[in-house]
């Protein structure tokens, strides 16, 4: 295998590249497509690992290294033609690296299965048929939400304005990280745009063909917003919003329900949620993938993960862990 800059590969390369990922459903995200890595390079360099039938693009920093777009990419891995096999730790010989760690890894790699420490439920929505089809597979709690927010959208239409639905809005994204900000805040999780870097990864990605700001207004209040990126038939649900003062007319709830309603006409047939245990998640799924946490590692690194991850699991399942959390926020 060899180490390639993102900047120097051919056209040949991306040629071979498309045709793993045209080939297979399973790199249907559009975390896998070339044109989310340039974005990603752009503002933080990127290398990619090529071999036969074999494309993985990597941030190397001294003697480890992770999939592109880590931390912010919610399915990793590399892309590989069909019976494709790989040595994980030739991986490290070949980038010059003692450690390749991965937090959102597609399950399912044979070979890298050994490095596995834990697994995670990524919800996902089928809304292929729009609303009438989603509500066929969706649970009872699900219908129930919906019809929830077709009674709410209406209430707040009487109350605060007419509802205006946008899918693709060509303004606003700065808002939208604002507020992301003010909740990240609010609820004492790590400020993932406290980095600027991550704030222009978002502008390159509305500026491209990628991202997909979508909003919902009641007269002149913006009730809630959703940036995310698509390809093909599937939307990636990553960052919404919605103004807490209006938190009763559940506008979350009503932005999620106007996306499902617009996905036949924009040739959306799924909506991936994204790896976490929130409450409309669980209500919204109609499925689900699993997605890995692990690492390759040399020598001791791999003992040392797998205590220090033990340890973490204990502590999140231990009865004193809501005041844990709450001891940690504090430090932020």
């Amino acid at each position: 295998m060899r180490l390639v800059p993102f900047g120097s590969l051919t056209e040949d390369d991306f040629t071979a590249w498309r045709a793993i990922r045209d080939g297979d459903s399973r790199w249907d995200s559009p975390y896998f497509t070339p044109e989310y890595i340039a974005a990603v390079h752009a503002g933080q360099p990127v290398d990619v690992l090529l071999g036969d039938g074999f494309v993985w693009p990597l941030h190397k920093t001294g003697s480890s290294a992770r999939p592109a777009g880590s931390p912010g990419a919610d399915f990793q891995g590399p892309l590989l033609e069909p019976g494709v096999r790989f040595s994980p730790r030739r991986i490290l010989t070949d980038v010059g690296i003692r450690c390749l760690s991965f937090d959102h890894l597609l399950d399912g790699y044979r070979d890298l299965d050994p490095y596995v420490e834990e697994r995670r439920t990524s919800p996902v929505m089928d809304v292929s048929g729009g609303l009438d089809g989603y509500t066929k597979r969706v649970t009872k709690s699900g219908r129930d939400k919906m019809s929830e927010a077709r009674r709410l959208t209406s209430k707040v239409s009487r109350e605060l304005g007419p509802v205006e639905f946008t899918v693709e809005a060509t303004e606003g994204l700065g808002r939208v990280i604002a507020m992301k900000r003010e909740q990240y805040a609010s609820t004492g999780a790590k400020d993932h745009f406290a980095d600027q870097a991550n704030q222009d990864l978002l502008y390159r990605l509305h500026a491209g063909n990628l991202g997909v700001l979508s909003t919902v207004y009641a007269g002149p209040h913006l009730l809630a917003a959703h940036f995310g990126i698509r390809s093909g038939e599937v939307l990636h649900w990553w960052f919404p919003v919605y103004d807490r003062k209006f938190g009763t007319y559940s506008p979350g709830w009503i932005l999620l329900r106007e996306m499902v309603m617009a996905a036949p006409r924009l040739g959306i047939n799924r909506i991936d949620l994204g790896r976490g245990e929130d409450e409309y998640k669980r209500r919204a799924m109609t499925g689900s993938s699993t997605v890995c946490i692990g690492a390759v590692a040399s020598g001791p690194r791999t003992t040392v993960r797998r205590i220090s991850r033990a340890a973490v699991t204990a502590a999140k399942a231990s009865p004193l862990a809501p005041q844990l959390k709450a001891i940690a926020r504090r430090f932020r």
